[in-house]
């Protein structure tokens, strides 16, 4: 696929962008491959959660401005579907996992904030580098910031254009862990098997209803939420049977069978 390598781990899937040259900056070919590999790891009951990563030490550099000057044009619509970056409009039933390493900048700081958990490099940085060319953020991260670290320091974010480092973005809520530089991956996976082993229906079901419920009012949040659990209330019950049985209790492992 133009621009991206996917691969397995387990049930774990691995999207990784493959643009070195470019500090991985998604051109359109790029962003079509992205959104058709997250299609298909949404239709893939094997795979549980997903990482979304970069190769060679960045995770994103933001849409190729270079393609763009070169007459790249991308459709845009202002629905969901295919984003200009590629999946950032995309509501999943699964968990994505950002593992960062480097710059996710610009387009590539909305694709972090497009997945769930953010797990960064000590030297990671995050900014909306494209305010110094005039460029807009179109793929939903004037929409997710705010939601993920509050609107005064989105509204700093998004204003000045600043770098912002992996021990602020952490204070921030921005990134949940923070690791040695290249070791981003790795606990990114490490992330990724532990939500593997947790029964899936109630996972998943609670994670829609927590994305679900910014677009509707109080009570149709809570029918949607009840909707949610009720679809998973049978995996519910197998698990109160094995605490009732002494698994998982006293913060024993509660995956055990």
């Amino acid at each position: 696929m133009s621009g991206i390598v996917v691969r397995n781990e387990g049930a774990v899937r691995v999207v990784t962008i493959d643009r070195a040259d470019r500090r991985n900056a998604v051109d359109h070919p790029t962003a079509v491959a992205l959104y058709e590999a997250f299609l298909a790891f949404d239709g893939d009951e094997t795979a549980h959660v997903a990482i979304l990563t970069g190769a060679d030490g960045h995770f994103c550099g933001g849409a190729d401005l270079q393609a763009m000057a070169g007459g790249e044009r991308r459709p845009l619509t202002r629905d969901g579907g295919l984003g200009p970056m590629g999946p950032t409009r995309m509501v999943l039933g699964k968990p994505v996992i950002a593992a960062v390493e480097g710059y996710a900048v610009a387009g590539g700081l909305e694709l972090a904030a497009w997945c769930d958990l953010r797990v960064a490099g000590q030297s990671a940085i995050f900014g909306v580098f494209c305010r110094r060319f005039g460029v807009p953020l179109i793929d939903m991260g004037t929409i997710r910031l705010p939601r993920l670290i509050g609107g005064g320091r989105a509204a700093e974010m998004i204003l000045t254009g600043r770098a912002v480092g992996a021990a602020e973005a952490l204070a921030w809520g921005l990134v949940t862990q923070v690791v040695a530089d290249g070791a981003a991956l790795a606990a990114a996976m490490v992330l990724a098997h532990s939500l593997c082993a947790f029964p899936q229906a109630a996972l998943r079901g609670d994670r829609l209803s927590m994305h679900q419920q910014w677009a509707l009012a109080h009570d149709a949040a809570i029918a949607n939420e009840m909707e949610h659990g009720l679809a998973a209330i049978s995996q519910g019950l197998e698990g109160a049977a094995r605490f009732s049985a002494g698994v998982g209790r006293h913060g024993g492992d509660a995956t055990a069978r």
